[in-house]
């Protein structure tokens, strides 16, 4: 899955008009219905309050708008960029202010485009990929070594806990799980006691 870094907007100028694209992350279609209707109230002076969003694990809920642009121009092409970036859980919404020179069919196609492409640039995007949270538990006389060689791994502990013994929780990707165990034992001795938890997602940044 990916989706947008976090919320954002970019403009461009086209042929005297103002493209605005304001993006935001949304969970649900009532989430992106509110988002957008917030937006349109927000920019009612506009000429044009263009939308699309796609939801969904796989990207199976999409939903574009061209209001009032000439069918097919606007609303698709904004919701072609979200999808041929593999997007999900993304609204967008360009606000166009009318500069007096009329782009024709094929020019609004490109500016609605444009303008979206533009924007998840600046914002950036990440990629979420799934972790399971590993609470590995160590003795105190362990604890300052195995925490210097997790960092040292590249791996951030989340939480760390003292008490009878020192406990860390570890977000590791699923596909690594294995040889987390196996690294965390060796560095230990054999001397950690692992425990799975949670299933999560972390988030890690796309430079396409």
């Amino acid at each position: 899955m990916r989706m947008i870094r976090k919320a954002g907007s970019h403009e461009l100028e086209i042929r005297k008009s103002r493209f605005i694209c304001t993006l935001a992350r949304v969970h649900s279609e009532a989430e992106a219905a509110e988002f957008l209707a917030g937006h349109r109230r927000a920019h009612r002076d506009a000429t044009h309050n263009c939308t699309a969003y796609v939801l969904g694990e796989h990207g199976e809920i999409t939903k574009s708008s061209d209001d009032g642009e000439p069918a097919g121009t606007a609303g698709i092409p904004m919701l072609e960029v979200l999808v041929r970036r593999g997007l999900t859980d993304t609204a967008a919404v360009v606000t166009r202010y009318f500069g007096g020179v009329k782009l024709g069919a094929g020019g609004l196609v490109r500016a609605y485009g444009q303008a979206v492409a533009a924007a998840v640039d600046t914002v950036g995007v990440v990629e979420l990929r799934p972790v399971v949270t590993m609470t590995v538990r160590v003795d105190h006389a362990l604890a300052g070594r195995f925490l210097g060689d997790l960092h040292g791994s590249g791996r951030q502990p989340g939480d760390v806990r003292y008490g009878d013994g020192v406990e860390a929780d570890v977000a590791v990707p699923v596909e690594d799980l294995e040889g987390f165990q196996a690294w965390a034992a060796e560095v230990t001795a054999g001397q950690a006691h692992m425990t799975r938890g949670a299933t999560g997602h972390i988030e890690v940044p796309v430079n396409d």
